[in-house]
Formats: C-alpha cells, sequence, structure tokens
C-alpha cells in the first residue's frame, strides 16, 4: 500500500511513528509550518512554486498540481540512503527508501503546485517528507531542455541517524529483498519507483540493476 491524500490530512504517518514506539524525534505541525515559512522566504509571494520528484512522489504524488515535466538536477543524484524503520521496515529489519544525495545528477519530475493551492499542498508535502527530519528541502535548478526552473527538492540530511551512507550493492540488494513495514516492502518501493520513471521516460540505470538483483534475490530465496 501506499500513503494517501486522506493519510496526509489526518496525519497517519505521524501517528505511525510516534506509535512505533522507538521514541523518533518528530517535528510539531508548528515546526513544518515554520520549515515551510523558512523555505519560502526567497519565494517571489503569490507565484506557483515548482517541486523536483525523484521517488514515491513520482508513482504516488497525492497533492495537486497543474503541470508536470521531466527535468535533470545537477550535483545531486538518486539513491537508497535514507533506513525505514517504519513505513518499509522495521526496527528489527531496516528498510531502504530514497534520498537525493550530493554528487552527479539526476533526472526526475518537477511538478507545478498553483499558488493558490500552495498552503494546504506544501503542508502535505512536509508532512509525508519531512516529519522526521531525514530530508532538508532545498531550492534547485531543474533543466528540462528549454527552460530551467528553480524548484523544492527534499535532499537526504546527512547528518540524521537513518542516513545508511554508503552501503555495498550487496547489502542494498538484501536490504530492498527482504525488508517489510507497515506501508509494504522495499522492494515494492523500488519496483514502484521504477515502473514510475519508465511511464515518464526515465531510464535510471542504477537502479534497473537493483531492481534485477533484487527480482533474482526473490525467486532464489
Amino acid at each position: 500500500m501506499s500513503l494517501t491524500r486522506a493519510d496526509l490530512e489526518s496525519s497517519r504517518l505521524h501517528q505511525m511513528i510516534s506509535q512505533s514506539g522507538l521514541g523518533m524525534q518528530l517535528l510539531s505541525e508548528s515546526q513544518l509550518q515554520e520549515s515551510i515559512r523558512v523555505t519560502l522566504k526567497v519565494h517571489k509571494p503569490n507565484t506557483d512554486v515548482w517541486l523536483f520528484a525523484y521517488g514515491s512522489l513520482i508513482w504516488n504524488p497525492a497533492f495537486n498540481f497543474t503541470e508536470r515535466r521531466v527535468g535533470t538536477v545537477y550535483g545531486w543524484h538518486r539513491r537508497f540512503c535514507l533506513r525505514a524503520l517504519v513505513g518499509r521496515g522495521t526496527p528489527e529489519h531496516p528498510g531502504l527508501v530514497l534520498g537525493l544525495d550530493s554528487g552527479g545528477s539526476c533526472r526526475g519530475v518537477v511538478y507545478r503546485i498553483p499558488a493558490a493551492d500552495m498552503e494546504s499542498e506544501l503542508l502535505l508535502l512536509w508532512r509525508r517528507e519531512m516529519v522526521i527530519g531525514s530530508y532538508i528541502p532545498r531550492w534547485v535548478k531543474v533543466v528540462d531542455g528549454t527552460e530551467e526552473v528553480m524548484a523544492i527538492a527534499f535532499i537526504i540530511n546527512r547528518h540524521h541517524p537513518d542516513y545508511a551512507g554508503k552501503m555495498s550493492f550487496e547489502t542494498t540488494v538484501n536490504t530492498l529483498a527482504t525488508a517489510k513495514g507497515e506501508l509494504g516492502s522495499s522492494a515494492e518501493y523500488l519496483m514502484q519507483t521504477v515502473k514510475g520513471l519508465e511511464t515518464v521516460g526515465i531510464e535510471d540505470k542504477q537502479l534497473l540493476r537493483l531492481h534485477s538483483s533484487v527480482l533474482e534475490q526473490q525467486n532464489n530465496g
């Protein structure tokens, strides 16, 4: 399963983490609102905002937008670098989800969120991506071939305790192939991401290699 808009409107993810008993530090609604306010300080008031997606926001956005394009960000790359102790894994067997880590480049989807809906839609996004502070909202330049736009992207927080650092390919495959949580398996997350990328014409060779190896391990297991 995946998080729905209703889940985010009811703060289900916040509740799920707070009830896990892990004692994870959660950002309050006021802290999320303040983070949004700080992020938008450099944004021109009453104008649409762009959001860059590289993982689950491609295949399960759950927010309202008026336009989407495929674009590239330079200086950052998509990587399974965030441990998931709930959602896609458990404390005993953490899963992995994607982050945008430094170096390289990343092709993804950039969404236009209308100014009239910005307050409600960004709050849903912050409840989803910023609830435990594992990401840092940052403005990045997205190049779509004909135009450049500045967009908000959720960059991995390398100082967060769940940052996975540099994991070997074999460890990453084993984790993705075996970890499961309340929202489903890490393997499902990988496969949905590969499918979502393919839908918009993006081929991520590293994710395809992981996809093939995870399926092979599962089939042989």
